[in-house]
């Protein structure tokens, strides 16, 4: 019998272990091998050094916006307008209909931007949720 370990460690032979095997499997039931990551990051011109952006992955039409982070200082200057477009063209570019992710911070941020919340689930601290959202590329090509 296989042994179980519960770790907040994450190698990379997990991780290519885990998500190897659900390509393969996702390949094998659909049909379609196409799953990829994408980042639009955000640089500092000078120093090169990463500051923001959003990362996720294209997989079977979808666009997954797993995670996306804007230092305090730079908001409010349509950067992150910018770059949720550019990673939603990407999305497009690379034949995804429909795109999704969830927030707990910042759910008006992406209602501007076209997004529609579909539910709700509680977390902590108690009266905050996570607003999971979805949004259709194709009616905004």
């Amino acid at each position: 019998m296989p042994d179980i370990i519960v770790t907040d460690v994450i190698a990379s032979s997990v991780v290519k272990a885990i998500e190897g095997g659900l390509d393969d499997f996702i390949d094998i039931t659909t049909g379609i091998s196409d799953s990829r990551p994408l980042a639009v990051v955000l640089r500092d011109s000078e120093t090169q050094r990463v500051l923001g952006g959003a990362m996720g992955l294209s997989s079977v039409g979808l666009l997954f916006l797993d995670a996306f982070f804007l230092p305090e200082r730079l908001r409010g200057r349509g950067l992150g307008t910018k770059i949720l477009t550019e990673f939603e063209d990407e999305g497009r570019r690379r034949g995804c209909r429909s795109a999704f992710l969830y927030t707990i911070s910042f759910p008006d941020f992406y209602t501007r931007n076209g997004w529609k919340a579909f539910g709700r689930t509680p977390c902590d601290p108690p009266g905050t949720f996570r607003v999971f959202m979805t949004k259709n590329l194709e009616a905004s090509s």
